[in-house]
């Protein structure tokens, strides 16, 4: 990888596990762990002191085991926007993706642990949502939309233009965003969203959901 140091704050309370991505990413060129931590708490005050472009978080931490890297992602998506944050779980957790979906794709992502021990995969991740991007394990875009083959075709259903809307959705914009970038009025949005929805056969979940299945569907696709 070249380019400037990316730099990187990692989250997770078994120590091992935290040494482990440590020694990983110790081999992948321009990657510098900056701070490694235990749970949400310090994760939240270290990416305050040190400023970093991506954080590494388990989604399991003290003191519930459940949700609290999720949790510390929402917060800091609203409170250091241009921050890169890559979640890990153990296991597939749909419902944990939706959630950190919900307010766009952008500079966000979703790892199983199983991916870790490939320093290349790892430094694809951090690199993708430094710049802006969006990375979901395969596994869980299955679970999500069946699988990516069919998801490539339920995209291949959609018109050139609702292709044009379902990518800006899939870059975090709103429907408004969407209108002023495609100089639609926020009517026609809403009509090529829903057809979008109707094609991508995403009719019984609410809007939100829709709105983070669809995105997944465009990410399995391309």
């Amino acid at each position: 990888m070249s380019g400037p140091c990316l730099r990187v704050v990692l989250a997770d309370d078994v120590l091992i596990v935290r040494q482990g991505i440590v020694s990983v990413l110790e081999v992948v060129p321009n990657v510098e762990v900056i701070a490694a931590v235990g749970d949400a708490t310090e994760l939240l005050a270290a990416v305050q002191e040190h400023e970093p472009d991506v954080v590494l978080t388990d989604v399991a931490m003290p003191p519930t085991h459940t949700d609290e890297g999720i949790r510390a992602a929402l917060t800091l998506r609203e409170t250091n926007p241009d921050l890169g944050i890559v979640v890990l779980s153990q296991h597939a957790e749909p419902a944990y993706v939706l959630e950190l979906f919900a307010d766009g794709s952008s500079g966000v992502g979703y790892l199983l642990k199983e991916r870790v021990g490939d320093p290349d995969e790892l430094a694809r991740a951090l690199t993708a949502v430094s710049q802006g991007g969006s990375v979901v394990d395969p596994k869980v875009v299955d679970i999500l939309v069946s699988s990516q083959q069919q998801g490539s075709r339920a995209v291949d259903r959609l018109t050139t233009r609702e292709t044009e809307v379902l990518s800006s959705m899939a870059s975090g914009l709103n429907n408004a965003g969407i209108a002023a970038e495609l100089f639609l009025s926020d009517r026609a949005v809403a009509k090529h969203i829903n057809s979008i929805f109707s094609k991508l056969d995403l009719g019984e979940v609410d809007d939100t959901h829709r709105r983070v299945k669809a995105v997944l569907t465009w990410l399995a696709a391309h």
